[in-house]
C-alpha cells in the first residue's frame, strides 16, 4: 500500500526546491500525485510552494472535485488530471515557471534540438501549445496533442508542465529544460550555437533507445524526419504562434533510412569533388601569381 503520508511529504519537498529555484515566486505552480484509479493528490491555491505542509495537500478524484483536505484545490488541478488521464502511465505532475523556459514562452521560441548530449537523450523536442487563459478545461487540453511524445511541455506565455513515475522524476524534466533554455541564450549572446551532426545525434537516439528512453524519432512514424529540425511537433507552431526568430536552424539533414548508404557511397566521393576543387582553385591562383 502507499504511504500517504510519504507522499505528501514528498510533494512539500518538491515544492521547497521550486520555490529555492525561482521556478515559483510567490504562490505560482501546483504538484500532483495519483495515489489511487480515481484518488489526486493536489497542492492547494493560493499557498508557497516553499512553505508546503502534509496537511494543506487536498485530495481530488479524476474529474476535478475535490474530497478531502482542508485548503481549496489549486485551480490548474484540470491540466493534470487530463496528463494523467491521457497518460495512466504517469503518477505525478509539476507546472511552475522556471524564469528561461518561460521566457521561450513567452517569446514562443522553438527549443533548438542537437545542442547538448544530455538534453537529446533525456528531452528530446519539446512543444509549445497554444495559449488558453490558466484554469479552465481549454486550457487543460491544450496539452493533448503533445503529452504522448513528450514529458516536459511548454505552455505558450505561461510556464511549463512536466510528469513521470513520481514527483522527482516529474519536476526533472522542468530542471533540466530550464538550464538548457539557459545555456541556449548564455551561447546566443557569445554569438552563436553551434549543432551536433546528423550521425552524432543518431549515434544519441541509439543510446537513448539502449537504455529505455522512448523518442517519437525513434518510431517508426518518424525514422524519415530531419532529427534537428523540430519535425515532431512543428506543424504545431502555427497553431501556437510559434516561430524560430532567436536562432538559426540548423543545416538540412538526411533521413536515418538513407544514412548509412550515404555513408558507405556518397561521402568518399563528396570527399574525393571536395579535394579536387580545393586543389584546382589552388593551382589557379598560383598560375595568377606566376
Amino acid at each position: 500500500m502507499l504511504n500517504i503520508h510519504k507522499i505528501k511529504q514528498e510533494i512539500c519537498e518538491i515544492g521547497d526546491r521550486i520555490y529555492k529555484k525561482g521556478f515559483a515566486a510567490a504562490n505560482d505552480g501546483n504538484i500532483s500525485y495519483r495515489v489511487s484509479e480515481n484518488e489526486v493528490l493536489c497542492t492547494p491555491t493560493l499557498h508557497c510552494k516553499g512553505f508546503l505542509k502534509p496537511e494543506d495537500i487536498c485530495t481530488l478524484d479524476m474529474q476535478g472535485n475535490q474530497i478531502a483536505g482542508i485548503k481549496k484545490r489549486s485551480s490548474e488541478a484540470l491540466l493534470h488530471l487530463e496528463i494523467m488521464k491521457k497518460r495512466p502511465d504517469i503518477k505525478s505532475v509539476v507546472h511552475c515557471h522556471p524564469p528561461h523556459a518561460t521566457a521561450f514562452a513567452v517569446a514562443r521560441e522553438p527549443i533548438p534540438q542537437c545542442v547538448l548530449p544530455e538534453v537529446e537523450v533525456f528531452l528530446g523536442d519539446v512543444p509549445i501549445t497554444r495559449y488558453e487563459t490558466p484554469g479552465g478545461q481549454a486550457f487543460a487540453e491544450t496539452i493533448l496533442p503533445f503529452v504522448e511524445k513528450s514529458n516536459v511541455i511548454i505552455l505558450a506565455n505561461h510556464g511549463t508542465v512536466s510528469y513521470g513515475e513520481d514527483v522527482e522524476k516529474a519536476y526533472w524534466w522542468t530542471e533540466i529544460l530550464d538550464a538548457y533554455c539557459r545555456i541556449l541564450m548564455l551561447s546566443r549572446s557569445l554569438g552563436n550555437v553551434h549543432y551536433l551532426s546528423d550521425q552524432h545525434t543518431h549515434e544519441l537516439l541509439d543510446l537513448k533507445k539502449k537504455w529505455g528512453f522512448s523518442d517519437p524519432r525513434n518510431t517508426e512514424e518518424y525514422e524519415n524526419c530531419d532529427v534537428c529540425a523540430n519535425d515532431i511537433f512543428r506543424n504545431s507552431w502555427a497553431s501556437a504562434g510559434a516561430e524560430q526568430r532567436a536562432f538559426t536552424p540548423p543545416p538540412a539533414a538526411s533521413p536515418k533510412a538513407s544514412q548509412t548508404a550515404a555513408t558507405a557511397t556518397a561521402a568518399p566521393t563528396d570527399q574525393e569533388a571536395l579535394i579536387q576543387m580545393i586543389t584546382s582553385r589552388v593551382m589557379a591562383e598560383l598560375s595568377k601569381a606566376q
